[in-house]
């Protein structure tokens, strides 16, 4: 497939979201951003503390999700840009530039992916870290729009459904 053909679902998603975005991040939550195709940044999915909007910009609050994390690979939740892949205060942090304004956030991990590269939905974008405000094996997933911190959880169409294994 060519660079082009691989760039033309970022570019339908980026205008989708251009006209989400023409809207404040308070009236996100009643868009449907699940239709841009989003996918979990982790294979095995379990939330361990949710998002918890702030009252106000510097509020206390959760600015993203914490996830379990077995280890695997953390990847892209959709395509865009990596904007910065390196250490903050302690932790490293990838951070993903979507277009229209959103702006994905992952740590604490050790990036795989350089300043400047381009990136498709589930591509490899980071290996698990330590560090930040998560115990080990926890990741946590920020989501902005416009510069606000939205709830991840609208990307992706809330918690995905639970499968219950047999017993004994």
């Amino acid at each position: 497939m060519s660079t082009r053909a691989r760039f033309l679902p970022i570019a339908a998603a980026a205008a989708a979201v251009a006209l989400i975005a023409t809207a404040d991040a308070s009236s996100a939550e009643t868009v449907d951003l699940s239709a841009l195709g989003w996918r979990w940044p982790v294979d095995t999915v379990q939330v361990v503390e949710p998002f918890a909007a702030p009252a106000h910009a510097y509020g206390p609050g959760h600015r993203g999700v914490d996830l379990v994390w077995d280890g695997g690979a953390v990847r892209a939740p959709s395509g865009g840009i990596i904007v910065f892949a390196g250490p903050v205060a302690g932790r490293g942090v990838v951070t993903i530039d979507h277009g229209g304004g959103l702006v994905t956030t992952l740590e604490p991990v050790e990036p795989r992916a350089a300043i400047g590269s381009v990136v498709f939905g589930g591509d490899i974008v980071a290996a698990q870290g330590e560090g930040g405000h998560t115990p080990p094996g926890v990741l946590h997933f920020g989501v902005r729009l416009d510069g606000n911190y939205i709830n991840p959880m609208l990307l992706l169409g809330g918690v995905p459904r639970a499968v219950l294994l047999p017993c004994c």
